[in-house]
């Protein structure tokens, strides 16, 4: 009997429901110093972790032409990587105590070092973005980017 009322209120939505999926987080963002676009995007096709990757930076070259390396990475063998593809947010998951809120960790090619973190969507077009080193916290918002519109199609002249 205990089982057929549960599957009764389970079906007239009288049960509460699961914990809210995570706002979509996926597309381009702009850095908040408008410096880099950063795509986010699963880390892996069948992954829940969203993983984020610089696609687009302001500087891209320095003073002789040459694209900006990862020079501070602590891999040696990543220093001579171009910024450029560099993923710097890194298995972003919904927060077991706030599933809008997703955590993990951020890569700071300034400095070379990995950061736990946090992004919270502010609705559609905003994410405030939270870098931590032990207690002391910098939050950021970043923008979306909306892709340009497609080019006019050119007309066929015969």
């Amino acid at each position: 009997m205990t089982r057929l009322v549960a599957i009764a209120a389970a079906a007239l939505g009288l049960l509460p429901a699961g914990p809210a999926p995570a706002a979509d987080v996926s597309g381009v963002w702009l850095t908040n110093t408008g410096d880099a676009q950063i795509r986010m995007a699963k880390c892996a096709p069948n992954s829940p972790a969203m993983c984020g990757t610089i696609i687009w930076l302001q500087q891209p070259h320095d003073a002789n032409g040459i694209p900006i390396t990862d020079a501070k990475n602590p891999d040696p063998a990543k220093r001579s990587h171009p910024m450029i593809g560099t993923m710097v947010a890194i298995e972003f998951q919904p927060a077991s105590d706030d599933p809008e809120r997703l955590v993990g960790q951020f890569y700071n090619a300034d400095d070379g070092q990995t950061y736990n973190g946090s992004i919270v969507a502010r609705g559609p077009d905003a994410l405030a973005v939270t870098g931590c080193l032990l207690i002391f916290c910098q939050t950021q918002t970043w923008t979306r980017v909306t892709p340009p519109p497609p080019p006019p199609h050119a007309s066929k002249t015969k």
